[in-house]
């Protein structure tokens, strides 16, 4: 991978100044899941926030990143 895993929230978001791509993706993926075990949550805990309603993602949508997350994280462990 030709990104760093971001380490920060403010990392991540520094990712949208970059062109997206597949890279980019895994990077801000792999950054939120990095995150979110050193705030001591849970894989149901990013879960639960992925697939909350928001205004960005349809349904279908949040479910499919919710998925892909979840195999990372167990990919990542």
């Amino acid at each position: 991978m030709n990104y760093p895993i971001p380490a920060s929230p403010q990392e991540v978001a520094d990712l949208r100044q970059k062109p997206v791509d597949e890279e980019i993706v895994a990077a801000a993926i792999a950054g939120v899941i990095k995150i979110s075990r050193s705030q001591g949550k849970s894989l149901d805990q990013l879960t639960a926030e992925l697939l909350a309603d928001d205004r960005l993602l349809d349904g279908a949508q949040r479910r499919w990143l919710s998925d892909v997350v979840t195999q990372a994280w167990k990919k990542l462990s």
